[in-house]
């Protein structure tokens, strides 16, 4: 048996490794996408008073704060049995939308993008967003900089902070915008607009005029067929901040809709014993292992999976730009992991269109932005989209408003399984007589690269058992020390 290993695997948000197992033939044997770090915010919450979580999740990780902070907000008006004014939830969604901006923008071109503008097989050194900057030129580099610095401006005007924005609270939001505020976000949702239509057209003059890329995307290797999951609003149209949750089978027909307090009807968790991540799936349709299909629990909630979720776009460039990559993609579901990329970038014509519609709207600056709650706190869920993948939160408090139980469900814990099938259906397409080279190795962290994972907030584990696996090697890189806790006897066999 041989083993290949790809540690650390390269351009995501926390850290983790592959590793593959070649039989004697050279083919693959068995696949594995492990996460070595451990976070559990679930745990260190409890015992804190509840109106601290958009504070304190919101810490979870720089990458993604807003949506911990407003689900955890979300999750609170719930559990205090308040409904924030309309200023507040547009306020809400409008921080919301230029949060999108940035994030979505951060992965095409710095995390996802590389693998296309500078090529997959391209040498590591270049794969990067200096190398993107080198292709494209250094204007298109200082429009990426100048979009995330003017969203993130935006951002802290409305949430109070840059990075761990804190406005959000039960109730609605901690203060109101000046209409001099509104105005100057409304400058920058324009120029989100057209960023995000120069950002599509360099997709089609780089990715979709380049056959070998379209054939790529195509291919068998990164092609499963899956449940998909995203929030959808009162027309079935996709919206990040708030509505019901759909899920459609493989086929595109609709599985199930439900309410954010109805999630434990439909989802549950399996644990393996080799990764601290858990592994969702549908209830209804039960845990089958690593595999796709119809029969099988396992769905993808990612851009790509809330289009096909979803019966469209609700604003018109990003519908047009949804109905022309069914069409060239041959209809509705896509099961093409790499058209993920493609997805996430509609998905940022919408949210600059959105945030643009949010902030033309004048009641966006009324300064009544929040009710103070006032019944007795008990239970609340809040969901929202975050850019990887549906968010959940669920909290349960005392009569005191302590925190004494919590669940999160985050965006790449829901796809921590197709990660898994996606990262083993890739090896196999591509690695043949053992054969392996860093182009193909770049090529397999693809196919979890376009899920755009965050193993920061992801992480978490069984109470009482924490599998650790510790491993010393001296300056040579010679193992001089090997022990372990909770490792199942056959994995540490096995690796």
């Amino acid at each position: 048996m041989t083993r290949i290993s790809i540690d650390p695997i390269t351009r995501l948000e926390g850290h983790g490794k592959i590793e593959i197992f070649l039989n004697d033939q050279g083919s693959v044997e068995n696949c594995y996408f492990q996460v070595p770090e451990l976070r559990g915010f679930e745990v260190f919450c409890l015992g804190r008073p509840a109106e601290e979580m958009p504070r304190l999740t919101s810490r979870i990780c720089g990458v993604c704060p807003e949506a911990h902070m407003m689900a955890a907000a979300k999750a609170l008006d719930a559990l205090y049995h308040v409904t924030p004014p309309p200023a507040g939830i547009k306020l809400r969604e409008l921080l919301y939308s230029a949060f999108f901006v940035t994030d979505h923008t951060t992965h095409f071109y710095a995390l996802g993008g590389p693998d296309f503008v500078v090529g997959p097989h391209a040498p590591a050194a270049e794969r990067n967003i200096l190398g993107v900057i080198a292709k494209v030129g250094l204007e298109i580099g200082g429009q990426v900089i100048a979009a995330r610095k003017r969203n993130h401006r935006v951002i802290e005007m409305i949430g109070g902070r840059t990075i761990h924005p804190i406005a959000a609270i039960p109730g609605g939001m901690s203060h109101p915008i000046t209409e001099a505020q509104r105005q100057e976000i409304i400058a920058v949702a324009r120029e989100n607009v057209a960023f995000a239509q120069f950002t599509i057209q360099l997709f089609h003059d780089v990715v979709l005029a380049n056959s070998d890329y379209v054939g790529l995307i195509t291919s068998p290797g990164y092609t499963q067929r899956t449940y998909y999951m995203g929030l959808v609003d009162e027309n079935n149209k996709v919206n990040f901040y708030d509505g019901l949750v759909r899920v459609v089978d493989p086929d595109g027909v609709e599985f199930v809709r439900y309410a954010p307090d109805h999630y434990l009807e439909h989802i549950a968790e399996h644990v393996e014993p080799w990764t601290y991540l858990k592994f969702p799936y549908l209830k209804k349709v039960g845990w089958k292992g690593f595999v796709d299909g119809k029969d099988s629990g396992v769905y993808c909630a990612t851009p790509l999976s809330r289009l096909n979720a979803a019966d469209g776009m609700a604003t018109p460039l990003a519908q047009a730009e949804y109905e022309q990559m069914y069409s060239v993609l041959g209809g509705k579901p896509v099961h093409h992991t790499l058209a993920t990329h493609w997805a996430r970038i509609i998905e940022l014509q919408y949210a600059a269109e959105r945030m643009l519609e949010l902030a033309e709207d004048p009641e966006v600056a009324n300064p009544v932005v929040r009710v103070i709650p006032t019944q007795k706190p008990t239970e609340g869920v809040g969901i929202v989209e975050a850019p990887r993948g549906t968010l959940t939160h669920h909290y349960f408090t005392d009569e005191n408003g302590i925190l004494v139980e919590a669940n999160l469900i985050v965006g790449t814990t829901n796809n921590n399984a197709p990660i898994s099938i996606s990262i083993r259906r890739a090896a196999e397409a591509l690695i043949h007589n053992g054969e392996v080279s860093d182009g193909i190795l770049n090529q397999i962290e693809m196919a979890f690269r376009a899920y755009d994972p965050c193993l920061s907030c992801a992480t978490h584990s069984l109470p009482g058992q924490m599998p650790l696996e510790l491993i010393v090697r001296d300056a040579s890189g010679q193992v001089t020390h090997h022990s372990s806790q909770y490792v199942a006897p056959e994995l540490l066999a096995e690796l």
